[in-house]
């Protein structure tokens, strides 16, 4: 649905691109104005005004309608949208260890925090470009 949509609208742009170069422009900015043409006067100003107005309101009309389809394509955009609800942990649970494999987000950043402060962190080795003391 969505590519054919698609294709239907390129077909639109490219026919409002030719209606509006198509048109009278007074300051012959394009070397097309004045003159003659396959159609003069107010006639060529109705039918390519018209046929302008109703490519435009095509345009918006498969644009609003990509932007719906894509909204309902997309997968959600947030994490959060996805985290399990916290679970309190069990009153036997060691410290430190996760009560079950889910938990929420903050839950689990709790549990690394907890493990990293309990844990003794190693002696630091003596940089290489250190001057010896």
């Amino acid at each position: 649905m969505q590519s054919v949509l698609i294709v239907v609208h390129l077909m639109i742009v490219v026919a409002l691109v030719v209606t509006v170069l198509l048109q009278r422009s007074e300051g012959g900015a394009l070397g097309v104005g004045g003159g003659g043409g396959f159609m003069t006067g107010r006639g060529q100003a109705n039918v390519l005004t018209r046929a302008t107005a109703i490519l435009a309101a095509l345009f918006f009309a498969t644009s609003l309608g990509l932007t719906i389809l894509a909204r309902v394509n997309q997968a959600p955009s947030s994490i959060i949208q996805h985290v399990a609800p916290a679970t309190k942990p069990a009153a036997n649970a060691p410290p430190g260890q996760p009560a079950s494999p889910g938990g929420g987000l903050l839950d689990q950043l709790k549990q690394i925090e907890d493990q990293r402060q309990s844990s003794p962190s190693p002696a630091q080795p003596a940089s290489p470009l250190a001057p010896p003391n």
